[in-house]
Formats: C-alpha cells, sequence, structure tokens
C-alpha cells in the first residue's frame, strides 16, 4: 500500500529502510468509494492525503451553485486543503473521490512528528510545498494568459490520461471553461490529429 509514497518521497530525499517504517506508522490507510467525500466544506482538514490509487478533486461551489474545481489529485499526488490543515481552521474545499481510491492520511500531529524524527522528511515536505507554491503560481498565470486550448492541452501534460477518467463537465470547470466551450476545443483538437 506503500509503493506510490515511498516512490514519491525517494524521487526527492532518500530514507533509510528504518526511515520507511516510521512513515508507515505515522499514515493512516483509507479507502474511499466513488462520490464518498474525505472533506466538506466548512470543516476544518485534519489529514493531508496521499493518493496511493484512484483519483480526487479539491472544489468549491460559489453563491450561485457552480461548482468550481480547484485541483485534482492523481495516483502519486497529494491533496489537501492546506490554509486549514495548517491553521486549523475552516475549509473551503469539499474533497471528494472520483473513483473508488485507496489513501495514506497524515495528520498534523503525525507530519510534525515524522519531520522531528527524520530529517529528510522535513526536507520533503518543504520541497512538496515549493512545488506547490510554483505550481499554483503557473496555474494562476495560465488561466490568465492561455487560450482554452492551450489549457486543454496542458491539462494532458499535468495530468496523464485524465480526459479519459474524469467527466468532462468536471475538466471544463477546471479549466474555467463552459462545458460547450470545451466540447469544441475537443473536436478542433481531434480533426488536427
Amino acid at each position: 500500500m506503500f509503493e506510490q509514497l515511498f516512490r514519491s518521497i525517494q524521487e526527492k530525499v532518500t530514507l533509510t529502510q528504518d526511515e520507511m517504517e516510521l512513515c508507515k506508522a505515522h499514515f493512516i490507510p483509507k479507502k474511499l468509494r466513488k462520490k464518498q467525500t474525505l472533506l466538506q466544506e466548512g470543516d476544518v482538514c485534519i489529514y493531508n492525503p496521499f493518493v496511493e490509487k484512484g483519483i480526487l478533486r479539491s472544489f468549491s461551489i460559489d453563491q450561485k451553485g457552480n461548482e468550481h474545481i480547484v485541483q485534482f489529485a492523481i495516483e502519486g499526488w497529494w491533496i489537501t486543503d492546506l490554509s486549514s490543515f495548517l491553521t486549523n481552521s475552516n475549509s473551503i474545499y469539499t474533497i471528494e473521490a472520483l473513483e473508488n481510491s485507496e489513501l495514506l492520511l497524515l495528520t498534523t500531529e503525525a507530519r510534525e512528528a515524522l519531520m522531528y524524527q527524520i530529517p529528510m522528511f522535513e526536507r520533503y515536505q518543504r520541497l512538496l510545498l515549493q512545488n506547490a507554491y510554483i505550481a499554483n503560481q503557473a496555474r494562476i498565470n495560465m488561466s490568465l494568459t492561455k487560450t482554452g486550448k492551450e489549457k486543454y492541452i496542458n491539462l494532458g501534460i499535468a495530468y496523464p490520461g485524465i480526459v479519459n477518467r474524469v467527466p468532462q463537465h468536471m475538466i471544463a470547470s477546471y479549466l474555467g471553461l463552459k462545458p460547450e466551450t470545451l466540447s469544441r476545443i475537443r473536436k478542433q483538437i481531434s480533426t488536427q490529429i
């Protein structure tokens, strides 16, 4: 169950076998069924989940009832409301499984303990935060400067195979497009291939 997690860690830092065993003791395995919610908007986010298998989404709903997807998490990715998780404040997002999923949950306390006990785990967490910040800036820039077609192509690069796993209306939401606009883009791309 820890294969994806240790692959993710070892891509950035090196842990000993003993350190990996210590990590295992701090994570909570969790299975979610398709459409099952892990975090509800308004609740405090008490877990930082790592996706071993499946796919999740993080989204908010505006005053008009429109969904706005801010993140997908596929195998090997983390997903959380970082602000809620780190500050113990109410979440502005809901996190839901889009497929039957297997997760490894890390509480704030367990994260702190691992960072104290394993200095390389602290470095791993710092690298994750750096990369998340960079990705967030790139996503903001993309949403402000790229065409719908460019956004769709970049989605396929960031999330390989996602267009076959996620309903198109959710992809449109993530890209900030209307479903009919995404449909036109997909048709345009398919005729160019």
